[in-house]
């Protein structure tokens, strides 16, 4: 199956992470098969905080440690042979990531092989593996990047700023957008959408009412994104406003693969993230879009999640054949020693 292993090639378990926003994913694979279904998972929904050293590393492993070790158990694995941690975040806010986990994974579970990436380049890898092009990364956020696969080239990134900088098109935009066009409406403003208002009070309660539920939020950009999927409904039912919004939407997502996608890699831009379960009223224009800006280019929405991206990744490593650029901030290579 795929490229041959290389010289280097370690035999036994590999281990899979994938932190974010929602919580905690882990999965195990035999190496020699890690982009295949992963042997056992687990799942947590509290998040790994993030605080004035960036993510709480210690906080990681204490939820990480205990759950592979369960997860070693029940697969019958003596430790793992390599291991991907794939984290929202990791760029900017993982230093601190970096520093403790290679020695804590060595120490635990025997890891030789370590990547600690973004979880841009996990969602890369679960929706392209190895191969080169671009992804679009959306949920309550969007990011793209691309790659050739050539250490000159490296990885080319658009967006992912957050939902205050950037973050164009995605599901908290998306939903911004409709409540603004329903706040429009009730003010009776121009622009404004009587279906999306409809829709604002049934989620969220009277119009007025609404800076007082959402301002106060922690999760302000999941909430925002929550609206979304009422924005594609009332585009299903013809309302313009909504239709109008999910066009702009599309194109700001064109836009960011267009600027990362290599040359030659035209067609190969791959969707993934729950935005895209939206489906036809945003892929409709998304399609449109990406053949004004990537003559020839057709998004392809991908079912493979980060979490997979990172077992693809681990399974590589430790068949010594990762082909996926390595990067100080994105994708940081280590071959750890027990601490």
């Amino acid at each position: 199956m795929g490229e041959p292993a290389g010289r280097g090639a370690l035999r036994g378990h590999v281990l899979g992470v994938d932190s974010g926003g929602s919580g905690l994913r882990i999965a195990v694979a035999r190496a020699e098969g890690a982009d295949a279904h992963p042997l056992a998972s687990y799942a947590s929904d509290e998040p790994v905080h993030t605080g004035p050293a960036g993510i709480d590393a210690l906080q990681l492993l204490s939820q990480l440690l205990p759950a592979a070790e369960e997860l070693a158990r029940e697969v019958g694995a003596s430790g793992f042979v390599a291991a991907c941690v794939g984290a929202a975040g990791m760029a900017s806010l993982g230093d601190d990531l970096r520093a403790r986990l290679p020695a804590a994974l060595a120490t635990a579970f025997g890891v030789r092989r370590l990547a600690l990436a973004a979880d841009a380049v996990t969602a890369y890898a679960g929706a392209r593996g190895q191969r080169p092009g671009a992804v679009l990364a959306a949920g309550t956020g969007v990011i793209a990047l691309g790659t050739d696969l050539t250490p000159q080239g490296g990885w080319r990134r658009a967006d992912g700023w957050g939902h205050l900088l950037g973050d164009c098109g995605g599901g908290a935009w998306i939903g911004r957008a409709g409540l603004e066009a329903a706040l429009r409406a009730y003010d009776g403003r121009s622009g404004g959408s009587a279906a999306l208002l409809a829709r604002a009070e049934a989620v969220f309660g009277p119009a007025g009412g609404l800076p007082g539920a959402l301002y106060p939020r922690a999760d302000r950009p999941a909430a925002l994104a929550s609206f979304a999927p009422e924005v594609a409904r009332c585009a299903t039912e013809d309302d313009a406003v909504a239709r109008g919004i999910l066009r702009a939407a599309a194109g700001h997502l064109a836009d960011a693969a267009a600027t990362v996608c290599p040359s030659g890699a035209e067609s190969a831009v791959a969707c993934t993230g729950g935005l895209f379960d939206i489906g036809e009223p945003l892929l409709a224009p998304l399609r449109a879009a990406l053949a004004e800006r990537l003559p020839g280019a057709r998004p392809e929405v991908t079912p493979r999640s980060p979490l997979d991206g990172a077992l693809t990744i681990a399974g590589a490593l430790a068949a010594d054949r990762l082909l996926l650029p390595p990067d100080t901030k994105l994708l940081q290579i280590t071959r750890p020693v027990r601490g």
